[in-house]
């Protein structure tokens, strides 16, 4: 059975910092990409920084310099290091594993709130 499984998220004051941990289970991690979406209340789901499974990196602009994606095969674990983060980050962050482009498993999510 394949689970991909968020955790890390959490209420967290602005400029903080929180690490989301995406553990998958049940299938073979290092041949999957790993993407990193989230869906605020009332908004589409955004895509937010994608791996590929050599290491290479996208984020969309709102999350430069500021996120980062990361990745350890050994541990079947992606990462989304979120730094300086700011009230427009507050969202549900869900994870996906993709081949090509099509999202072939997803996440439940975890909810990640940004407020004084």
């Amino acid at each position: 059975q394949v689970q991909l499984v968020e955790s890390g998220g959490g209420l967290v004051q602005p400029g903080g910092s929180l690490r989301l941990s995406c553990a998958a289970s049940g299938i073979i991690f290092r041949i999957y990409g790993m993407r990193w979406y989230r869906q605020a209340p009332g908004k589409q789901r955004e895509l937010v920084a994608s791996i590929t499974s050599d290491g290479t990196t996208n984020y969309v602009d709102s999350v430069e310099d500021r996120f980062t994606i990361s990745r350890d095969n050994a541990k079947n674990t992606a990462y989304l290091q979120m730094n300086s983060l700011k009230p427009e980050d507050t969202a549900v962050y869900y994870c996906s594993a993709f081949k090509g482009v099509v999202n072939v498993y997803w996440g439940q999510g975890t909810q990640v709130t940004v407020s004084s």
